[in-house]
């Protein structure tokens, strides 16, 4: 409060004092009408008992981060796909410094310095100022009933295979809202020790084109496939896949039916490597199937060699709250390269894979093959 403040209070607590009890209610109405107070609270003050504390002045911090900066986020964010915060800090510290060498981020000195020391809380709040939503999805198979007493069941909790090549495998449909008629579906497969993803498109279910998608993917594997995990769709519980994982020794498990956390790894991933980027809409035709491949021939490189993921260690329970602890983020590929069970040859081929790769044209071939994608749906 400034004097004149002070001389006008004054002045109504003396006039106040000595009125009477009607006076007093005009008073206060005058006061409360005047400085917007609660009634209660001005009485309090007009009888002396609320003493008004003077404290230091505060004013907002000014903002650290700029335009320029929020500009230069959003187009290196835009490079990794919009991860969460946690995982772009995690990509930052890897690729920002050749990403600015190369000039293909041109942005100032005091700018790259900003986005090298940026924390995740602050990439959230640039990004909830200026980054677009993303949208949902949704996902659809049919249970099998062939060979189901044959196949181990495997939950959620089983996963105790300390080394890359044990996968959890999965179809996302591509029916567009509508299930008659053949339509065009994703085999998502990922590794479980290294978070390594594949995706290969198929015409249908038929087992033929699904075993010949898992074919597909496990020839990109940087590592030999030792086991696989699927569900309880007709697509994966058939004579023909039992047969191959015998002739090759490996471990074949399902979940329980109704029970989708028992493939947790693979039913996120259905999401972020597959919905994310082609949508609910319906691809039935073999020129889609093939834009398919060729968009997941290169996702192989992007989400593998680029994208860091975090994976949940443990889960500590504090009285009525759950605590989720994870590691530190890391791409597929530095997992693989740190991994004990991962040969040495298959770690050369790899570290000569990621030198001949190019993040920014990498993205912009993802760009094309996804809007060609969209634009062939009539």
């Amino acid at each position: 409060m400034n004097q004149s403040d002070d001389k006008y209070l004054a002045s109504l607590k003396k006039r106040y004092a000595k009125a009477s009890k009607k006076e007093r209610s005009q008073i206060l109405d005058e006061y409360v009408e005047t400085m917007h107070y609660h009634r209660k609270h001005a009485i309090a003050v007009l009888n002396g008992s609320y003493q008004r504390v003077k404290r230091p002045i505060r004013r907002p911090r000014g903002a650290y981060y700029t335009i320029e900066d929020a500009h230069a986020l959003n187009q290196v964010s835009d490079w990794f796909d919009g991860i969460n915060a946690k995982l772009l800090r995690a990509a930052l510290d890897v690729e920002l410094p050749p990403l600015y060498e190369s000039g293909a981020l041109d942005i100032r000195q005091e700018c790259y310095e900003h986005l090298q020391q940026i924390s995740p809380a602050s990439i959230d709040r640039l990004r909830a100022r200026y980054g677009p939503p993303r949208p949902k999805s949704r996902h659809r198979t049919k249970p099998g009933t062939l060979l189901k007493e044959q196949i181990a069941i495997r939950t959620w909790a089983d996963w105790n295979e300390d080394r890359p090549g044990f996968v959890e495998i999965d179809l996302v449909g591509h029916d567009g809202g509508t299930v008659r008629g053949d339509y065009g579906l994703t085999l998502t497969v990922i590794d479980v020790k290294t978070s390594w993803t594949e995706c290969a498109a198929v015409p249908n279910k038929a087992q033929k084109h699904v075993f010949a998608g898992l074919e597909q993917a496990r020839r990109r594997l940087p590592f030999p496939l030792r086991g696989i995990d699927s569900d309880n769709g007709a697509e994966f519980i058939n004579d023909e896949l039992f047969r191959y994982c015998e002739q090759e020794h490996l471990t074949f498990t399902r979940g329980r039916p109704g029970r989708k956390n028992d493939s947790c790894y693979v039913e996120q991933k259905n999401w972020t490597a597959v919905r994310r980027l082609v949508g609910d809409l319906r691809y039935d035709t073999p020129a889609q199937i093939k834009l398919l491949n060729e968009l997941y021939e290169c996702l192989h490189f992007y989400l593998n060699f680029f994208i860091p993921v975090m994976r949940l260690e443990r889960k500590e329970r504090h009285g009525s709250k759950v605590k989720r602890v994870y590691d530190t983020p890391q791409t597929p590929y530095a997992r693989a390269l740190a991994d004990p069970h991962v040969s040495p040859k298959d770690k050369a081929k790899l570290r000569a894979q990621y030198k001949r790769l190019d993040l920014i044209q990498l993205k912009q071939q993802i760009d094309r093959l996804v809007k060609q994608l969209w634009n062939s749906v009539k």
